[in-house]
């Protein structure tokens, strides 16, 4: 894991938030899709199988399709969000030492600043960076 990446971690929620805000804008937009009358070209149920064309009553097939391929793109991209916060969260939690968890959750996850952790944890305002540089890669 690397500062990068855990400082997206506000960053995602927020976008997490704003896609689900579309995404249900998408389903809003897909119940007032017009209806339009279509042929379909199907065969009958009996041999001989002979052709037959159907008037049928359909949603205006472009924006549907619009609609529905949006729909498809969110949802991949929650599903990214997701898993991205997940990985933050579960690298947090799996670090050993208690200290050094709670410094980053307080950094990262409650997004406070150095000082202030350093401040509500009693150490020194150089050391809190010392311990977050232990345990990441840049």
């Amino acid at each position: 894991m690397d500062k990068k990446t855990l400082r997206q971690y506000r960053a995602l929620l927020n976008e997490q938030i704003l896609n689900d805000k579309a995404i249900d804008r998408l389903y809003d937009r897909a119940t007032q899709v017009p209806t339009v009358m279509g042929k379909v070209v199907g065969s009958s149920h009996d041999f001989p199988y002979i052709e037959v064309r159907s008037s049928v009553q359909m949603d205006e097939p472009k924006e549907a399709d619009e609609i529905e391929r949006r729909l498809r793109i969110r949802k991949e991209r929650q599903e990214q969000i997701r898993s991205a916060v997940i990985e933050i969260e579960q690298y947090i939690a799996e670090i050993p030492d208690s200290d050094a968890r709670q410094i980053f959750e307080m950094a990262y996850i409650d997004g406070r600043k150095q000082h202030e952790i350093a401040d509500e944890l009693g150490y020194s305002r150089g050391r809190i960076p010392q311990i977050i540089n232990q345990y990441l890669k840049d």
